[in-house]
């Protein structure tokens, strides 16, 4: 297929990546063009703006940092749908507003064209792998004609329903990923101070009832003294803003959520740490003493 592409960032690239390797022609922009040096390099040909980049394609996808960033790129003077053919598929990995996600959907629909909104989870190391949870809300004939490009990306890939179901399931991944970063923590600084060795204790607890993927993929990091981002605090600290938004319309209160919420604040504003890995939380609840309470 002619895939448009927008974002090159820690997921994006290592995603087109595997659609080149796949055989499939790459058209691709970025806001930093530095950041697709080697996907040139591998074959994508380098367009100038979303919407040349959508000028060709039969499919577009999007990965990009926040939802003004997915509205600027998509519906924008020259975002995507203001060059997009008819008949073409138009996909948002970036996790985003489900409100957004609906109105991209309309938007589209008018330019007899597809959306669906796709977030994904996984990390780095999904992307890595071609081994992402891809959630999809949209137009289920459009997921359905698109089986071949989403398996060459993920392993796990569900359709939820409308416009927006996609973003909804993100925000419940959001949701479970926030309170039990806090228990990884917690678990790895209490090991610490007990004496233990944490990795010991990682290969007693890793398999049990406590198993999780942030306890098998960020916990070895976080030993390592690794805050390097798989996934960025800032982009974290969006999603839950966003979950918190939507379960107030909802009319439900999330205390774990927005204990969480605050702390990540916390290493972005007052550690300065947002472009660090969501493990850095450690940083913020090993110091907690020295900071203001964050209750």
């Amino acid at each position: 297929m002619k895939i448009g592409w927008i974002g090159t960032g820690v997921m994006g690239g290592e995603m087109v990546k595997h659609l080149l390797a796949a055989g499939h022609e790459c058209f691709v922009f970025s806001r930093t063009k530095a950041k697709a040096d080697c996907l040139i390099d591998a074959g994508a040909v380098w367009k100038n703006s979303p919407a040349e980049v959508a000028e060709n394609a039969e499919v577009v996808g999007i990965i990009v940092a926040m939802p003004a960033d997915v509205e600027n790129v998509t519906m924008g003077e020259n975002g995507v749908l203001s060059k997009i053919k008819a008949g073409a598929i138009l996909v948002d990995f970036t996790t985003s507003s489900p409100e957004l996600a609906k109105r991209i959907a309309k938007k589209a629909e008018e330019k007899n064209v597809m959306a669906l909104d796709a977030p994904v989870s996984g990390g780095d190391i999904g992307a890595k792998n071609a081994s992402l949870s891809i959630m999809v809300g949209g137009d289920k004939i459009a997921f359905d004609k698109l089986q071949i490009f989403f398996n060459s990306l993920g392993k796990t890939i569900e359709y939820q329903g409308k416009a927006g179901a996609g973003q909804h399931t993100k925000m419940v991944n959001q949701i479970l990923i926030a309170t039990n970063m806090i228990g990884v923590c917690e678990a790895l600084i209490y090991a610490e101070k007990s004496g233990l060795n944490p990795e010991n204790v990682l290969k007693s607890v890793g398999s049990g009832a406590a198993a999780s993927w942030s306890l098998s993929n960020l916990a070895p990091r976080i030993i390592k003294g690794d805050f390097e981002p798989g996934f960025f605090v800032e982009h974290f600290i969006k999603d839950m803003g966003i979950a918190l938004v939507e379960a107030k319309k909802m009319g439900i209160k999330l205390p774990g959520l927005e204990m969480a919420y605050g702390l990540y604040k916390k290493l972005d504003e007052e550690m300065k740490l947002g472009r660090k890995g969501t493990q850095a939380l450690y940083l913020v609840l090993k110091n907690l003493k020295s900071l203001k309470n964050h209750n």
